[in-house]
């Protein structure tokens, strides 16, 4: 050892009386100076992100930020495209969601920091809300979150890590998948049928479940679908989920939303033995997407998710809950809000969707799938018919020469579609859809007969990497 260091080894030899021997303080010593080596080395600047960053990846904003969307200077621009039923200011909240906010604010009782799961009082009052007389839940069974897909964050952190997978829909929400890959967990697409309303293939879901499969995630009603399933239907899912005992991770944000005809059953409610964490919130039904309060309720009759509460309720406590105030408002909010205010935006919803329909049901080559509920119609391409390369060609030429904007439905893993949103005015909705019709008349391949109203039917042709029923045949007109 050079002087300078026998030196300092005496010196951590005398002061370090709990050292043993000469050699444990000669090990200190040699991490010190390894560090200070170790820093000294370090010339220029080098920050690394995450393996949690460099995975996230949103399929919407990736093919949207590279589409070439120079809209025509001489027509207005009419977007069809955006899930956020306040954009045209056609939908207000109920002023009793408002009132309800503003009591709580001149409480001035709810400005602190909540418990990390939630308040108690929202917590209760989310229960009463969501409990059936089939699935009865209490505030230990909710979890409140920043909106419903700060739920489905939860969920899916909780239930997985990597080298796991869990099912998703496709189509489907593009979020699960964004959520999912950032934490190293595996996607894989279950097909949904249009030719049945986009029913779940149960077939299909069942041969992607291996002993690796944490989660099948169901949406209903759907996004970007719109479809509403039968309760025979999702007791055949729980049925397939329950045989391979894999739990369920609902997403019903859009629940109660359908149209006339058909009925919301949320799965739990029909659940008997497969465990259900069910996330829903405020955004959709109550028109309030920027007040970010959603919640998960554990539906559980058999205690199979003790550790799963345990880590819902640890994972809370990273970010220690949704904003307070909303919270607070939930009591009130669910009990002021008049019937009426969710029936006329049902009507007001359904009605554009009946629009759409129609319309495009009458233009060349394309063949619209009509909803049963939430804010979304998919509609399909004959490709065929046209000379675009791909749904994201034909959605960016429409941009280009009609200032329309639909979501080509690549987005959401379903290439040969596009998405319209219903909640846009109604004046706009009649506008696009004579658009889109001159847009698909101009570029319509000759020999290709516009003169015969179509439908949709359940010819069976290709579609991306699946198959899928969207072909046109002719209906007489009634």
């Amino acid at each position: 050892l050079s002087l300078e260091q026998s030196s300092r080894t005496e010196f951590y030899r005398r002061n370090f009386v709990s050292f043993p021997t000469f050699d444990v303080s000669i090990s200190i010593f040699t991490k010190l100076t390894m560090s200070t080596n170790i820093k000294r080395a370090r010339r220029s600047w080098n920050v690394p992100v995450s393996k949690m960053a460099e995975n996230t990846f949103n399929p919407i904003r990736n093919i949207v930020d590279s589409m070439k969307m120079t809209p025509n200077p001489d027509k207005a621009m009419i977007s069809l495209s955006i899930g956020d039923p306040t954009v045209f200011g056609n939908l207000p909240h109920s002023e009793s969601c408002e009132q309800a906010v503003i009591d709580c604010i001149k409480k001035r009782t709810f400005n602190g920091y909540a418990p990390s799961v939630g308040y108690e009082l929202a917590r209760q009052a989310v229960a009463d809300y969501v409990s059936t007389q089939t699935s009865k839940v209490e505030a230990k069974d909710i979890i409140l979150a920043s909106g419903c897909s700060g739920a489905l964050d939860l969920c899916i952190s909780c239930l997985a890590e990597p080298g796991h997978n869990i099912l998703i829909p496709r189509p489907g929400f593009s979020l699960y998948k964004t959520l999912a890959e950032s934490l190293g967990i595996q996607v894989r697409h279950y097909n949904l049928l249009p030719e049945r309303s986009w029913e779940v293939d149960l077939e299909h879901l069942e041969s992607l479940i291996d002993d690796n499969t944490k989660a099948v995630i169901v949406c209903n009603p759907s996004n970007p679908c719109g479809s509403v399933y039968s309760k025979e239907h999702l007791l055949d899912i729980i049925d397939t989920v329950g045989r391979n005992l894999v739990p369920i991770i609902a997403d019903e944000i859009y629940e109660h939303f359908v149209f006339s005809g058909n009925t919301y059953h949320s799965i739990a409610s029909l659940s008997k033995e497969v465990p259900v964490l069910a996330c829903s919130g405020l955004t959709k039904r109550y028109l309030i997407p920027g007040w970010r309060l959603g919640w998960i309720v554990i539906n559980d009759r058999d205690d199979i998710f003790s550790a799963v509460r345990k880590g819902l309720t640890k994972l809370s406590q990273r970010i220690l809950g949704p904003n307070t105030l909303i919270q607070s408002a939930l009591p009130d909010i669910f009990k002021n809000t008049p019937q009426s205010f969710y029936a006329d935006t049902l009507k007001y919803i359904e009605n554009n969707a009946k629009i759409f329909y129609e319309y495009l049901c009458d233009v060349p080559g394309l063949y619209p799938v009509m909803p049963q509920g939430a804010m979304y119609m998919m509609v399909g391409i004959d490709m065929k018919s046209f000379p675009f390369k791909s749904d994201v060609d034909f959605t960016e030429k429409m941009i280009t020469e009609e200032s329309v904007f639909c979501l080509p439905a690549t987005c959401f893993q379903y290439p040969n579609f596009f998405r319209v949103v219903l909640t846009v005015p109604t004046e706009k909705v009649i506008e696009a859809c004579e658009r889109i019709r001159m847009f698909c008349e101009r570029h319509l391949m000759p020999g290709r007969d516009t003169s015969k109203r179509y439908n949709y039917s359940t010819k069976i042709v290709s579609n991306g990497s699946h198959l899928t029923a969207c072909e046109k045949i002719f209906e007489a007109e009634k």
